[in-house]
């Protein structure tokens, strides 16, 4: 569903217009509805159709409670979510405690990943990319299934 990258800019109270050519296919997927929360991994955002954030966040609550990276992944994924409508022109607004982790200013990126987005600072994701495209690819390291993908 999700492709691309967009480069955004946050209005002052946090705003961001979601580009054209994903609103249509919001509002017919989930009627404008969206979640979004953190990423664990990166200082970045992850923002979700309502449909797909519910089937991964029934994953994560079947997670044991006893083990405590199961734990850790409840907490920071599901505490974080907020539920974000978007408006009619388009427009979501960012919680600013969201904001704050991912370090969002003014320009902002958005990636798209298929079923979800992420939402990055526009020079934390040039940084990050730049620092991917700069790593070894030794032949090694990559998983079977990623040595067999022709592009």
């Amino acid at each position: 569903m999700f492709r691309g990258i967009n480069t955004i800019n946050l209005d002052a109270k946090g705003r961001m217009a979601l580009p054209s050519r994903y609103r249509e296919q919001l509002l017919a997927h989930c009627d404008g509805r969206l979640v979004v929360t953190i990423d664990t991994n990166h200082r970045c955002l992850l923002l979700y159709p309502l449909a797909e954030w519910e089937q991964i966040e029934r994953q994560i609550e079947s997670l044991s409670s006893f083990d405590p990276m199961s734990q850790r992944v409840k907490h920071l994924l599901i505490g974080h979510a907020n539920d974000l409508d978007m408006d009619g022109n388009g427009r979501i607004l960012l919680p600013q405690e969201l904001r704050q982790y991912a370090q969002l200013e003014k320009h902002v990126c958005l990636i798209g990943q298929g079923k979800k987005l992420e939402i990055w600072d526009q020079d934390a994701w040039n940084k990050q990319r730049d620092s991917w495209l700069s790593e070894s690819t030794d032949e090694g390291e990559l998983p079977d299934k990623l040595r067999t993908l022709a592009l």
